[in-house]
């Protein structure tokens, strides 16, 4: 049957910080409930950038999946796995290398924007150029419906749509494709198939988009279908051949901009972050010695809220009514900052407590991680052998 899959990445940098729960885990953690996700540690697409310093990747790698259970990523609900332990990502993204025009990744946005942003390295290499091409097989191999991104990673997306597009073009063209469509159809039944066929003609004559989200509505509905006749139907609703490999489409998440303590984004690189299982002492002290509006020299004088990095923090965690205690204190110099400082101390910690205490089992027994990961790998290792299985089978390299 035809699942909504999602799959999702980060690169291993360390232990996360509270940028990276509002940015992205806290949007995993609700996704993991409503879809099949699968959730992997970017190791290789870490050396695309830091390949001259690999030693630091493996703790990283650790430390950054306690914090993905300890922010509620379940690994009940969802497949947790490492990259590189997928071997499959690679042999799929050399495969793919071979119809990937140069162009198409030569115009992929973050390309010269990274290079000019990273540019004390050395990235004129290849894996830097084709990471987008592999980012895509990381898509493509679980064959994910849905990749959660914010506006900037969008072309990713797009260009993934567009390499899955040229590969179904090319190696779809299974011999007696229309023959065997025709008798997926049937295999509809006389009542779905008459309704399949009358929304594909709309579709294919008229353009008609919203005959099309009808067909394939009607496709996800059907659970006696194969595999190889669920691709088919799907490939000849479009007026292609089998579909292979399918595209993907982003799932814009909010733009989640997490203040770091001196009001630029959160980030290790200016040295502003709260870490996600950092302790309560460290919290508060790091909370209480904020810098606030420069024109609050003294405790009489007025402040102005929007001046002040504190008030980002009280957009992300108070209520209305506490805001409006902030702005009128600040403003008439009611309260003095520590004051000010102190619900927002009172709301991370009561944020962090169950990230420490869930935390807390994996950190005495490392192995319990291991095992996640290990199962998760596993899984998703089998998924992505039944897509390279298809892959090459279409490219001719099926030699069993």
């Amino acid at each position: 049957m035809f699942t909504e899959r999602i799959l999702s990445g980060m690169r291993p940098t360390g232990r996360l910080h509270l940028g990276h729960y509002h940015g992205v885990l806290r949007n995993w953690v609700r996704l993991q409930l409503e879809y099949e996700c699968y959730f992997f540690v970017a190791d290789w697409h870490a050396l695309t950038t830091h390949y001259d310093e690999p030693e630091v990747i493996e703790q990283h790698v650790w430390d950054m999946v306690v914090d993905w259970l300890a922010a509620g990523v379940d690994p009940a609900r969802a497949t947790l796995f490492i990259q590189s332990q997928v071997p499959e990502h690679a042999e799929l993204h050399l495969l793919l290398s071979m119809i990937t025009p140069l162009g198409w990744l030569e115009r992929v946005p973050t390309y010269k924007d990274q290079q000019e942003k990273l540019s004390e390295k050395d990235l004129s290499t290849y894996g830097f150029l084709g990471y987008p091409l592999l980012q895509g097989a990381d898509i493509l191999i679980y064959r994910a419906t849905k990749v959660p991104v914010g506006e900037d990673q969008v072309p990713h997306i797009e260009f993934t749509r567009e390499i899955a597009r040229r590969f179904n073009h090319l190696y779809g063209k299974e011999p007696g494709f229309e023959e065997k469509a025709e008798l997926a159809v049937r295999r509809l039944g006389s009542k779905k198939g008459k309704l399949y066929r009358e929304l594909r003609t709309r579709y294919q004559e008229q353009g008609d988009d919203e005959a099309l989200a009808a067909a394939k509505a009607l496709l996800q509905e059907q659970q006696n279908l194969s595999l190889g006749d669920e691709e088919r139907l799907y490939g000849y609703l479009e007026g292609g051949g089998k579909m292979i490999l399918s595209e993907p489409s982003a799932l814009l998440t909010s733009a989640s901009r997490m203040p770091g303590l001196d009001g630029q984004k959160m980030s290790k690189s200016y040295n502003n972050t709260i870490g996600l299982r950092e302790e309560g002492e460290g919290i508060t002290r790091k909370i209480r010695t904020m810098p606030t509006d420069p024109a609050r020299v003294r405790r009489t004088d007025p402040g102005d809220p929007d001046k002040c990095p504190v008030w980002q923090f009280h957009l992300v965690y108070s209520d209305e009514k506490t805001r409006e205690w902030v702005t009128q204190g600040c403003t008439s110099a009611g309260i003095g900052c520590l004051e000010c400082k102190q619900p927002v101390i009172e709301a991370v910690l009561a944020e962090q407590e169950p990230m420490r205490e869930r935390a807390r089992m994996f950190e005495e027994d490392p192995t319990l991680v291991r095992n996640i990961i290990a199962d998760g790998c596993e899984k998703a290792r089998e998924l992505a052998q039944e897509t390279l299985r298809d892959v090459k089978q279409a490219m001719g390299l099926n030699y069993v």
